[in-house]
This record gives structure tokens, C-alpha cells and sequence, in this order.
């Protein structure tokens, strides 16, 4: 009799530490509630042979994904389906993630925000490695081909300038120009009845001439063939450049127009060229390149994130609230977003927790239940043994 009490007794102590265990986790699970990232674990008990009472036979990671909230960090990103990040410390130990708070440092260098480690990804030609902009900080300067010229202009008008015309040569350095239109009275090439024809002179700030030629327009005020283009060629910074001035395709009305009996309201559209330009912006698509957006307006496609998966990311070893290690004996597969088994990315977005807040605070109402029975039954247990002992004693 007084072992089945021990036993017991035993059990009862057994329950205690396995319900303190599933505690723990649970106490883990919401003090990481709000951890970008974290995955939940649940504590698994079994019964020790022979009715020895209860043990923790382990914890098993939640692998189902976090609800994703917007930020308003443009380097914030989020995956929509399967995959993790991947980030190296600086020893180039590798870690995974589903937390995809980064940010650009000081180096141009893409990190986690919490442990500075260097975010994994491909270079625009395809190499893996850090994703790196320090050498897409800057667009180099372009120089200038081709300027538009927009709008109608009647004879009446003669002469008309169109100032302020501002062009790039090859170092960046900007040149305002002036175009100023004449009618003509003979024409270089053959022209249609009807048409018009205007002399073109390009002029520079000091008033030198950087180039001419002749334009001429049909019965319709559509440009003519052979007759819609002057080309300046001139001496800036350095280098001979060439800048082509577009008056419109012949027989259409999109460009200039030479229709009689319309007001004069020619101008010019430079359609290129640039000085050295910074990045204004950045931003991820949903396959995870880095889209960067210049002080000029365009649009460049940088470096592009980098996800890894597992066959079983239920046994991904915890580092810390959202940093995991695999296995020794598990392969990773590495690969493009949007590509293969791989999600999709949402930027400016973070994936928070998978802990369900209710569900932890029913699962610890349980365990406190457990808990208290376990500790009732001890008391019972030592009760128990104090009458049995205090009976042996009478005798």
C-alpha cells in the first residue's frame, strides 16, 4: 500500500514540472506576440513507462503564417506563401527568417534591422550574395539626343525663339539652348504646293550658333519627309555631341505643325540626358527585387531577395524570437520569389507573429487546471503517507 502511495506522490511531482514546462512555452508564445516573424511552439506531453507519471516529450514549432500588416518603411518586406529569408552575420554563419524588418546601412548594404545581419539575395546579374546598392547610389550623367518639338507655329510668327531649352553632355553638365524659327524663302530640299518652309538656327546662352538647318510643313501642316529633323552637332564638355531636333513624323500631327489660322505655341520637350542623379526612393515588387527610383524620375531594377525553404520547418532550430537554424542532417532549397515553391513579396509590409493570443490563454487556464489537480493529489499523497505512518506508529 504505502508504494502505490509513493507512486503517486511521484506522479503527482512528475505532473507538476510538466505543467511548469507547457508554462514556459506558453509564457515564450505571448511575450512574442508582437515579435515580427515569431513562430509559436506547443509543449507535447507523454506518459513515462510503466505509469511512472508525465514528461515534456518535446515542443513542435507552428509553421502557419503570421497575419502580414503594412508599414511605412519601403525596405519592410513580407513573404506571401512559402520561403524564408536569409541573412549572414559577420563570420558568414547563415540564419533564416520569416521577419523581413531590414534597412539600408551606412554601406549601401541590406541588413536586419535588429541583428545588422547582411540580407541574402541576387546582384542584377544573377550572383548570390549581401544585397549590395552602394555602387546604384548614383545615376551617371547621359548626355542628350534627341529634343521634341511640340505645338504649331504660323509664318506671321516669324521670327519665333523657343529659349531655355536645357541638354546634358556626356560629363552632366547642363547647356541652355535657344531655337529660333524663320520663314524661308527658298527650301534646300523638294517640297509639296502649299507647303512651308522655316530656316532653324540653335544657338547657345552667348548667342553662337550651334546649329541650323530647314524644316518645312504640307498643304496639312503635317511635317514633311526628309524635311522634319535638324541635327546640331557642337563641341560640349569636350566631346563632339550630337542633338537631334524632331519637329514630328511626317503626315501626322503629334509633333510640331505648321496649320494656318491656329495660334503659335511651339515648344521644345528634351527627352534625355541627365546630370549625375541620386536615388530618391526604394521599393520592392512582389518577386523581391529592389526597385529604385532616381531624383530624374526613372525607375532601375536593383538586387533581388533571396528565399530559402526546408522539407520540414517544424524542426528549424529557435536562435531567437525570429531567427532559426536547420538541422544538420536537412538540405536547404534556395530560390527567387514568385519562382517554383516560392511566395510572392509584399514590400512595406511585415509579417507579425502566428501566436493566437486566445488560444495560449485557453491552453494556460488548462495547464493551471492540471496543475492544481497534480498538486491536490500530492497533498492527498503525503496525507496519506502521514496516516500510514502514524498508524505503524500506535502499533
Amino acid at each position: 500500500m504505502g508504494g502505490n502511495i509513493m507512486q503517486a506522490l511521484y506522479n503527482s511531482v512528475s505532473g507538476l514540472f510538466s505543467f511548469s514546462q507547457s508554462l514556459d512555452t506558453i509564457s515564450n508564445n505571448i511575450s512574442n506576440m508582437n515579435t515580427p516573424g515569431f513562430r509559436g511552439s506547443d509543449s507535447f506531453f507523454e506518459n513515462v513507462m510503466d505509469d511512472d507519471g508525465t514528461e515534456i516529450a518535446g515542443t513542435g514549432v507552428n509553421t502557419s503564417e503570421g497575419q502580414i500588416e503594412q508599414t511605412s518603411t519601403d525596405t519592410d518586406v513580407a513573404v506571401q506563401g512559402q520561403g524564408l529569408f536569409i541573412l549572414k552575420d559577420s563570420e558568414g554563419n547563415l540564419y533564416y527568417t520569416r521577419s523581413g524588418q531590414f534597412e539600408l546601412n551606412s554601406s549601401g548594404q541590406l541588413v536586419d534591422s535588429v541583428n545588422k545581419y547582411l540580407v541574402q539575395g541576387y546582384s542584377p546579374t544573377g550572383s548570390f550574395g549581401n544585397i549590395d546598392i552602394s555602387n546604384l547610389q548614383t545615376l551617371p550623367a547621359a548626355a542628350t539626343t534627341t529634343v521634341n518639338m511640340v505645338g504649331n507655329i504660323v509664318g506671321t510668327s516669324s521670327p519665333d525663339t523657343i529659349g531655355s531649352v536645357t541638354i546634358y553632355d556626356a560629363q552632366g553638365t547642363a547647356h541652355t539652348l535657344s531655337v529660333t524659327l524663320t520663314t524661308a524663302t527658298s527650301s534646300t530640299t523638294p517640297t509639296t504646293p502649299g507647303s512651308t518652309t522655316w530656316n532653324v538656327a540653335i544657338t547657345d546662352s552667348s548667342g553662337d550658333s550651334l546649329g541650323s538647318g530647314q524644316i518645312s510643313f504640307d498643304e496639312t501642316g503635317s511635317p514633311e519627309a526628309g524635311a522634319n529633323q535638324v541635327t546640331m552637332t557642337a563641341n560640349l564638355g569636350g566631346k563632339s555631341q550630337s542633338v537631334v531636333f524632331n519637329f514630328g513624323t511626317p503626315g501626322g500631327l503629334s509633333g510640331a505643325t505648321g496649320i494656318s489660322g491656329e495660334p503659335t505655341s511651339l515648344a521644345a520637350q528634351v527627352q534625355d540626358g541627365h546630370g549625375v542623379v541620386g536615388i530618391s526612393s526604394e521599393a520592392f515588387d512582389t518577386n523581391g527585387v529592389l526597385q529604385l527610383t532616381y531624383a530624374d524620375g526613372s525607375t532601375h531594377a536593383g538586387p533581388q531577395l533571396a528565399l530559402a525553404s526546408f522539407a520540414d520547418e517544424s524542426s528549424l532550430q529557435e536562435i531567437q524570437g525570429n531567427l532559426y537554424l536547420p538541422p544538420a542532417n536537412q538540405s536547404v532549397q534556395v530560390g527567387r520569389p514568385g519562382s517554383g515553391i516560392f511566395g510572392q513579396i509584399e514590400g512595406s509590409s511585415l509579417e507579425m507573429s502566428n501566436v493566437n493570443l486566445t488560444q495560449q490563454l485557453a491552453d494556460m487556464i488548462v495547464i493551471q487546471q492540471g496543475y492544481q489537480a497534480s498538486s491536490r493529489v500530492m497533498t492527498v499523497s503525503s496525507d496519506m503517507l502521514q496516516q500510514l505512518y502514524q498508524s505503524t506508529q500506535g502499533s
